[in-house]
């Protein structure tokens, strides 16, 4: 199936919505949006994570280290290392979390 990324998810206000694509034993992809201000609060996940902005601007703060990602740009969760995600503004990504080792 073909289809354009950003538009296989809609905005909602005031909440973040998400949608699964792909989940096998080994990971999943699921694409996120944001709208202004959301986030996910701190918390850790046993396994690696990339996180790649498909729109927008968004702060993730890796164990309390703040990273600023624009759309186009990607970066690593590493397991069991406390991560957040906020929007800076409305903002879409895709997050792929790889379970095996």
């Amino acid at each position: 199936m073909k289809s354009k990324i950003n538009e296989m998810i809609n905005y909602q206000a005031n909440a973040v919505v998400s949608k699964t694509l792909l989940e096998k034993k080994s990971g999943t992809i699921t694409i996120f949006a944001f709208d202004k201000d959301q986030g996910l609060s701190e918390h850790s996940a046993p396994f690696d994570a990339m996180v790649q902005v498909i729109e927008g601007d968004a702060e993730i703060k890796i164990s309390g280290e703040p990273h600023k990602l624009s759309e186009g740009e990607m970066i690593i969760m590493p397991a069991n290392k406390p991560h957040a995600l906020k929007a800076i503004n409305r903002f879409k990504m895709i997050l792929t979390m790889i379970k095996s080792q």
